[in-house]
């Protein structure tokens, strides 16, 4: 067990051993704990862990406890553990390095853009709900201030917005070498700043600082709402950049006329330029920000049931935050509780039970039936019917699917709900559809929007 720090290497290797020997666990150790590394220690007796994924971390969280007494033991003190991605670890780094010290005002452009490098356009997954935002995020990056400024991008929250500034940012920055000044910052960030210097006398100084900027990128500008004196200084920023073609990106969770408390000068300059908006990912582009997670965890393709996966997809697909914290959850529950490597639709039916019951207080199968019906323009009657009309056999078993995936139900039960078939024909029908969503597209969008459907109903 090696420690690329040499300060901490005997620490370390002394505190893994009393560790493994108190976990009791050679398997989660070996699979979670061998390439832990101790980042440093503070004056202040904190350990700060670095390990190698998001998912490292979260399983070193369920033992920190035992990581602190082990350390305890070792370095004869009283130490308390952090732990941190070797991402999280970048950004503690650079915000902790010293900063210019300017008298009049805390703040310093020129050194600290605040762009985190693991948002880039690479790995941004693109779809019918953002290919816009994104096509116009992209022009933004390749040519600052030519042709969308400018660019307001909105949407609910956790749909992608901070993602694609920060690519841009990184895009510019090293597309020209560092030689482009970009900064990142949410509008709370702003303000603050705007505070600070008319309490510093030193509002000017701010503003040059701002106007000297070649790409501003600033998140959540709906919290600019009701503050005057940071409009006035905003507006004023504004003006210089796009009168001399600097590139400005603005975010928020709503359409700039629907912002309460915004200016009426400032929401015509937003119109000047362009906007663009971002939806809920759909089925096809939240499997794959899925397995783009997995991929970043270092999980195995193999070692998830591509149903899972789907499940996942179909169900938690809001968002990106929520389709993310879904996938954390089921590893969570897999590493714990799994009984072996693979990761089924039974272990994922246990880590979401609680899910389950929820979706069974609002579902219904008549609601499931009127919604597939109104989606392809038929009657309940005309799924209940013996019909072998390709429309209706189709809408009949998707019909069948989702009330078997939602619903605790036999299907026999659901045999006798829809005309009084067999079991075995449900049984069929739910088959047809799994085999289906695998491969054809049109089967994954048209579920996905269906369920949606239903879910808001």
């Amino acid at each position: 067990m090696t420690n690329k720090n040499s300060k901490y290497n005997g620490y370390w290797d002394n505190i893994a051993t009393l560790l493994k020997e108190s976990m009791d666990n050679d398997v989660v150790f070996d699979t979670y704990f061998l390439e832990t590394q101790i980042h440093e220690i503070t004056e202040n007796n904190i350990i700060r862990l670095e390990v190698k994924s998001n998912m490292d971390k979260m399983v070193h969280g369920q033992f920190t406890d035992l990581i602190s007494a082990a350390a305890n033991t070792v370095l004869e003190g009283n130490y308390s553990i952090e732990v941190y991605s070797k991402d999280e670890l970048e950004v503690l780094i650079k915000n902790s390095k010293p900063k210019k010290v300017n008298m009049k005002l805390d703040l310093d452009i020129d050194l600290v853009d605040n762009l985190l490098d693991k948002f880039t356009f690479e790995n941004f997954i693109v779809g019918e709900s953002n290919k816009e935002s994104h096509a116009a995020s992209l022009a933004s990056a390749i040519r600052p201030g030519e042709f969308y400024n400018p660019l307001f991008i909105y949407g609910n929250s956790g749909l992608g917005k901070t993602h694609l500034l920060h690519a841009i940012g990184n895009y510019v920055k090293k597309s020209s070498k560092g030689k482009l000044k970009v900064l990142y910052i949410t509008s709370n960030d702003y303000v603050t700043r705007v505070v600070n210097s008319f309490k510093n006398n030193s509002i000017e100084e701010f503003k040059q600082d701002m106007y000297n900027l070649d790409v501003l990128l600033i998140d959540d500008i709906q919290f600019l709402a009701g503050k005057e004196k940071s409009h006035e200084i905003f507006f004023s920023i504004f003006n210089e950049l796009v009168n001399n073609r600097k590139q400005i990106v603005i975010t928020s969770d709503k359409h700039p006329t629907e912002i309460n408390g915004l200016e009426d000068r400032l929401i015509s300059r937003f119109y000047s330029g362009l906007s663009t908006s971002l939806d809920s990912p759909e089925f096809e582009v939240a499997y794959r920000i899925l397995e783009k997670k997995m991929e970043q965890q270092m999980i195995s393709p193999e070692s998830v049931d591509p149903d899972v996966i789907s499940y996942l997809a179909t169900n938690f697909s809001k968002d990106v935050r929520k389709l993310e914290g879904a996938l954390n959850r089921l590893i969570f529950f897999a590493i714990n509780f799994g009984k072996d490597s693979q990761i089924t639709m039974q272990v994922a039916t246990k880590a979401f039970k609680n899910d389950h019951k929820k979706v069974n207080d609002i579902l219904s199968l008549d609601s499931i039936k009127e919604t597939v019906a109104t989606y392809y323009g038929l009657t309940i009657k005309q799924i209940d019917s013996k019909n072998r009309t390709g429309i209706i056999v189709n809408a009949r078993h998707i019909s069948m699917y989702l009330v078997r995936k939602h619903l605790d139900i036999s299907y026999n039960q659901i045999g006798q709900a829809f005309g009084g078939r067999d079991h075995s024909t449900v049984i069929s029908a739910y088959d047809k559809i799994m085999a289906k969503l695998k491969s054809d597209t049109s089967y994954q969008l048209a579920i996905s929007e269906i369920e949606k459907k239903i879910l808001v109903n």
